[in-house]
């Protein structure tokens, strides 16, 4: 049930909670333009004010269309009642894991709960809370901001930037300072891959052109380097290619190994069999990729 209310009567306190998108926002404000605000704006009546916690983008494009009345429904008289609410039906509100991670810091700041305690709450495991308990501690306040705000994209920071502090012990500064230099830069999330392992695994050199903010450099050395065909053998740009897989196919799998979705028994079965392969040459393949890294090290 929800009815009309004044645009200017929502309080914003949790805009910062929720991830921007300039692409998506700026669909939503031609469909808002043309057809108007088909889903009501959502939060709760705390203490006589109207608390925004659903419907962000939906407010930002009314605004700007002049939009005075917009539908809005109550999830209830307080904040922590309503936060609760919204990450319960998360799926269906498509928060993001980092939304989620982001209300559950502030339902552990309005009510000093456990991480037992949330997930009863939440109807949800201990780990899955713990998981995005962690995201949040993993960030400074600079990466946080600029994530939320959708000056750096958050997959590559997923991905890429958080296996880096994992296998390569790279501390939260050194992932604020990459961060922050390429925040705003309109990169693919490719080219900031790219960057990345050259940031983190090359020279002094190019970590320095990326900290002075000369990004053009370093992503025109990456260019040379993989556009050369006179600079590899074929069986030297196979190795390469296959490096690179590799690389990225070790990511993508740690980063899925953990999801509670992997529930099915024919799975399960599966997946023991072939992490056990792997498991068996594991040793002999971080041998062979040291001596590899020390080798080429020299060069």
């Amino acid at each position: 049930m929800h009815h009309e209310v004044e645009i200017s009567s929502l309080d914003l306190r949790y805009e910062d909670l929720r991830l921007k998108n300039r692409v998506k926002e700026g669909r939503l404000l031609s469909s808002i333009a043309e057809r108007g605000i088909e889903e009501p704006l959502e939060g709760v009546e705390a203490n006589s004010v109207r608390v925004l916690l659903n419907g962000f983008k939906r407010y930002r494009c009314a605004r700007k269309l002049g939009i005075e009345m917009v539908p809005y429904r109550s999830m209830g008289e307080d904040e922590a009642t309503g936060i609760v609410e919204l990450l319960r039906i998360s799926k269906t509100k498509s928060l993001s894991i980092l939304e989620q991670a982001g209300f559950i810091d502030e339902l552990i700041s309005l009510q000093k709960l456990s991480v037992a305690e949330i997930a009863e709450l939440l109807s949800r495991s201990k780990a899955w809370v713990s998981i995005r308990m962690g995201l949040i501690g993993e960030m400074t306040d600079k990466i946080r901001r600029n994530l939320f705000n959708g000056a750096f994209p958050v997959y590559p920071y997923m991905y890429t930037l958080r296996q880096f502090m994992r296998m390569n012990a790279v501390s939260k500064h050194e992932i604020e300072e990459f961060v922050t230099a390429l925040s705003g830069k309109n990169l693919s999330m490719r080219e900031i891959e790219q960057l990345a392992h050259g940031y983190f695994r090359g020279p002094d050199s190019f970590r320095e052109q990326i900290r002075v903010g000369n990004i053009a450099l370093p992503l025109e050395w990456i260019r040379q380097v993989g556009n050369d065909p006179d600079g590899c053998s074929s069986f030297e740009q196979i190795l390469l290619k296959d490096l690179e897989i590799t690389d990225k196919y070790m990511q993508r799998v740690m980063g899925k190994s953990l999801d509670r979705r992997l529930k099915s028994r024919a799975f399960h079965a599966e997946a023991n069999l072939l992490s056990a392969g792997m498991l068996s040459r594991s040793r002999a393949f971080i041998h062979t990729i040291r001596q590899l890294h020390d080798r080429t090290g020299q060069a």
